[in-house]
């Protein structure tokens, strides 16, 4: 079962849209919400597999947030793919 944990990165305005861009490229995001001064201003979900123009709406409502604001801090949730128990080697039956 995969294991969820929550990063925050804090990010100047024009440095949002990047950074988003490079974390959906790495492929384990579920979920981003960016927040400022301790206000959530927007959340997007994002499923596995969602690529291309699927993210366009999502990439355009980040933008215009990172055109407004000076400061603010992304909350995002990763999904770690949990390891094998150590118990049994690979490929060993009992």
């Amino acid at each position: 079962m995969a294991e969820k944990c929550w990063d925050t990165i804090e990010l100047k305005g024009h440095e949002i849209l990047k950074k988003v861009q490079e974390l959906i490229a790495e492929g384990n995001l579920r979920h981003v919400r960016i927040r400022q001064d301790g206000r959530t201003l927007a959340e997007f979900p994002l499923t596995a597999g969602v690529v291309g123009a699927a993210l366009a709406p999502v990439l355009a409502a980040i933008g215009a947030i990172a055109a407004l604001v000076a400061r603010c801090s992304i909350d995002i949730e990763r999904v770690q793919p949990s390891t094998p128990s150590a118990s049994a080697p690979a490929g060993s039956r009992p």
